[in-house]
């Protein structure tokens, strides 16, 4: 009787906690379409794709998919870019371990990493040799 008592009382403590953090937790989808007039300086990539991925805000795993065709040449880079706005560059945030279409992986992010990719501030670009700061290009968007 007294374990049931016991069961009970942490049930009441506990519940409650594990409901709050459950609806917390968000699977966040981000998409854009890339291409060569996204890039800084704009070019005239006749290539195209799309960047897709979710982000888990509980457990911070980022899972994506970049795919990509019509190039200027072969891809000889290709990262998540930020912390920046459209229309600025930055520094590499997170390199894929791939530059072949398509471009799929994980990561867990840091607090910092997460808030710049939410609030819109991280870009996918792949780089090219005709166009070595990028042929292609988008901002990532919920």
């Amino acid at each position: 009787m007294m374990r049931a008592v016991y069961l009970v009382g942490a049930l009441v403590f506990v519940l409650p906690h594990l409901l709050v953090t459950a609806a917390r937790a968000e699977l966040v989808k981000l998409h854009a379409e890339l291409k060569g007039g996204n890039e800084v300086p704009p070019n005239t990539s006749s290539g195209s794709g799309k960047a897709e991925a979710a982000f888990d805000t509980e457990t911070k795993l980022l899972t994506y998919t970049v795919t990509y065709a019509g190039l200027t040449g072969p891809a000889l880079g290709a990262h998540f870019h930020g912390p920046s706005e459209a229309g600025k560059n930055a520094g590499i945030a997170l390199p894929f371990k791939s530059t072949q279409s398509p471009i799929q992986g994980t990561a867990t992010l840091t607090e910092a990493q997460a808030a710049d990719l939410l609030a819109g501030k991280w870009n996918t670009n792949i780089h090219t040799a005709a166009n070595p700061g990028g042929d292609l290009r988008v901002q990532m968007a919920k």
